[in-house]
């Protein structure tokens, strides 16, 4: 009986018109408001934010006017060894002698420098033009550090002037000393080849090593300086490592690219 009534009412007001209609609950309501807030607040952000991109590329640290490779001038055999690696010397310096047929001859400094690696040995037969040492052209001792980082060739135009650069070192754990600071100096927007990279390094490997992908731009960085840290330079950390940094030392750089605003990543 009771089922019938229900039913005959239903008949009366089929479709009900007479009782409220309720849009939303209250927790309904509040998920509403949350949703609206936020798809405010991305829409402000889109217009008006901006999104941050870093490029990472293999580094080096060197001084600024980089390495060369010192070659005989002349065949024969290697009498006399006159420096020795870590040395730094005068332009014009001997490094080495070499007995040849016409008579005895010295190989020089070309330019003022620390030989950082010496390839011949008393007694070792060298032919005209060979690589004999790997000199490093810095004159003094305090010379300052740089970092030159090997960006691929399509990252170059998005490097603005004076983009911060965070390192990590080879040498220096980062987990515990944090990454080497520093600021784009100039950027050489000339693909570099294998054969320029090794002529500025001095190391014929790492030119390979660097354009293993391509032949990328070399990008010098200078290095922030603190006088608070046993390095002389600035770490994301507040002492960095308690020990200088050695040049030709291999690192990783991330270079902070240009700003772009959201509304440009999200347009096609």
């Amino acid at each position: 009986m009771q089922f019938r009534q229900q039913a005959l009412a239903k008949l009366q007001s089929p479709e009900e018109l007479d009782l409220p209609v309720r849009l939303a609950r209250p927790q309904g309501r509040l998920v509403l408001a949350v949703t609206v807030v936020a798809l405010a607040a991305a829409s402000l952000w889109a217009v008006t934010g901006s999104v941050t991109a870093t490029v990472g590329a293999p580094a080096v640290l060197t001084h600024g006017q980089g390495s060369y490779i010192l070659q005989s001038p002349a065949a024969g055999q290697v009498t006399a060894v006159l420096a020795k690696e870590g040395e730094r010397l005068p332009a014009d310096a001997p490094v080495l002698r070499v007995r040849t047929g016409e008579g005895e001859a010295t190989v020089r400094m070309v330019a003022a420098g620390r030989i950082t690696t010496l390839a011949a040995t008393i007694g070792q037969i060298i032919a005209t033009g060979a690589d004999v040492a790997a000199v490093e052209k810095v004159a003094h001792a305090d010379d300052p550090l740089y970092a030159t980082v090997y960006v691929p060739a399509r990252n170059a135009a998005a490097i603005p002037e004076h983009a911060a650069v965070d390192l990590t070192v080879q040498t220096v754990p980062a987990e515990r000393y944090g990454v080497l600071r520093g600021h784009v100096e100039s950027v050489d927007r000339t693909a570099q080849s294998a054969r320029r990279i090794a002529a500025f390094l001095g190391d014929t490997q790492l030119g390979e090593q660097f354009t293993a992908g391509g032949r990328p731009v070399a990008v010098l960085v200078r290095l922030d300086t603190s006088a608070s840290t046993r390095s002389g330079y600035r770490w994301s950390s507040e002492d960095g490592p308690p020990y200088p940094l050695a040049s030709m030392t291999l690192a990783t750089g991330s270079i902070r690219l240009a700003d772009r605003r959201p509304v440009d990543w999200l347009l096609p």
